[in-house]
C-alpha cells in the first residue's frame, strides 16, 4: 500500500519526536533494557558505616552491570528475620552477629567490609569530672546490641583499665534514641556508630569521649554479608556488589561533601548532619581498606567468645570468601543529583 507524501513525512515526524524524547529522559550509560540487567536488594541501616550501600545503588541506576536497589532498615533484628526468611540475600551487618548467624548454620559469608572506623563514645556534656571509660562507674552506658562490636571492645577496653564488667550498667538502645536518652539523662555515655553521636555533639547535650580509632585503630563495625546461595546460584552479582562497594568508597572518601546530600535521602537525615560526620574531622569515618584481614575478623570472633554472644571458637576462615575483591578499582563514576533550593 503507498501512502501520500504528507502521510510519510507526519510518520517520520512522529518517530524523531519519541527517539529525541528517549534520549533526554534517559542517559546514554542507562539505555540498558531493564529486562536485561540483574537485580539485586542490599539492606542497610541509615548509619555512615552503611554509606557505600545508598551511594551504590544511585550509581548503579545508570550502570551497565547490575541493578542494586537499597533497602533501608531501622534494626538488625528485621535484617535477620528477612535473611532468614529467604527475602534478602545481600546486607551489612555488625560483624559479631553475622559471626553469630554462620555459629547457628545459616549460611551466610562476610565479602567485604563497610567502612573503618567510624563510631564514638558519647559522654553527657555536664559530666565534665569524666575523663576516661574509668570515671563512668556506677553509670548507665548505652549500647547498639550485645552482638554490636562496640559492646565487645568497649568490654575490652574495660578489661584493659582495670574495671569489671559490673562497674557499669550497660543497656541495649536503639542507636536513633542515643541521643535524646542523654539529653534527658536516662543515660550517662553511649557507644555507637555516627551519625547518632554527632547529633548529640552538635545539639550541645554530649561530648566525645573517644572515637573508635582512639580505642582500636582502624575499627570496624560492620561487614557486607552475602548469602551461600546467592554465591552458588549469581557469583557474578556478588562480583558485581563488591566492585560496586569499593568503588562507591573510593568515590566517598574524595567527594564527603556530595556523599552527605547523595545519601541523605536515603537515610532521611539531615544532609548538615551526615556532612559533619563525614567532615568534622575528615577521617572519623573511612572508606577504604575495606578487605577483611583473617587477623582481625579472628580477633573478634575470639572477643565475642569471650563475651559469651559465640559459643564455640569460630574459625573465620569459613566465614571470609575474598574471592569477590577486586584487585584494582577506581573510584565510581557518579553526577550529582541537582541541588535543591530551600
Amino acid at each position: 500500500m503507498t501512502r501520500s507524501p504528507l502521510v510519510r513525512y507526519f510518520l517520520v515526524a512522529v518517530a524523531a519526536v519519541v527517539v529525541l524524547g528517549l534520549l533526554r529522559t534517559r542517559p546514554w550509560s542507562a539505555r540498558v533494557p531493564q529486562s536485561d540487567r540483574e537485580t539485586l536488594a542490599v539492606g542497610f541501616l541509615p548509619v555512615t558505616c552503611h554509606l557505600t550501600c545508598p551511594v551504590t545503588d544511585y550509581a548503579s541506576k545508570t550502570s551497565q552491570r547490575t541493578r542494586f536497589e537499597s533497602q533501608r532498615f531501622t534494626d538488625f533484628p528485621t535484617v535477620v528475620e528477612t535473611l532468614k526468611s529467604g527475602r534478602l540475600d545481600a546486607t551489612f551487618m555488625i560483624a559479631p552477629l553475622a559471626m553469630k548467624l554462620r555459629e547457628q548454620g545459616v549460611g551466610v559469608r562476610i565479602a567485604y567490609l563497610g567502612h573503618r572506623d567510624g563510631s564514638t563514645v558519647m559522654v553527657r556534656k555536664d559530666l565534665t569530672e569524666v575523663k576516661s571509660l574509668r570515671d563512668l562507674k556506677g553509670r548507665t552506658f548505652a549500647i547498639p546490641s550485645k552482638y554490636s562490636n562496640q559492646n565487645l571492645v568497649i568490654h575490652k577496653l574495660m578489661k584493659d583499665e582495670g574495671l569489671s564488667p559490673e562497674d557499669i550498667r550497660f543497656v541495649e538502645m536503639p542507636p536513633p534514641d542515643m541521643p535524646g536518652a542523654l539529653a534527658s539523662k536516662a543515660i550517662d555515655a553511649y557507644f555507637v556508630g555516627e551519625p547518632h553521636c554527632a547529633r548529640a555533639e552538635l545539639d550541645g547535650s554530649g561530648r566525645v569521649l573517644y572515637h573508635a580509632k582512639d580505642i582500636w585503630p582502624r575499627f570496624i563495625s560492620c561487614v557486607l554479608v552475602v548469602t551461600d546461595k546467592l554465591i552458588q546460584e549469581r557469583p557474578a552479582v556478588v562480583k558485581d556488589l563488591v566492585r560496586g562497594i569499593a568503588e562507591s568508597g573510593e568515590w566517598a572518601e574524595t567527594h564527603r561533601a556530595d556523599a552527605a546530600r547523595l545519601v541523605s535521602p536515603y537515610f532521611r537525615q539531615d544532609e548538615k548532619l551526615l556532612r559533619y560526620v563525614l567532615t568534622q574531622p575528615p577521617d572519623r569515618v573511612s572508606y577504604r581498606q575495606l578487605t577483611p584481614e583473617d587477623d582481625e575478623m579472628q580477633a573478634i570472633a575470639d572477643m565475642g567468645l569471650e563475651a559469651g554472644i559465640l559459643e564455640r571458637r569460630l574459625d573465620v576462615k569459613g566465614l571470609v570468601d575474598r574471592q569477590f575483591i577486586p584487585k584494582e578499582f577506581e573510584a565510581a563514576k557518579i553526577e550529582m543529583p541537582p541541588a535543591t533550593t530551600n
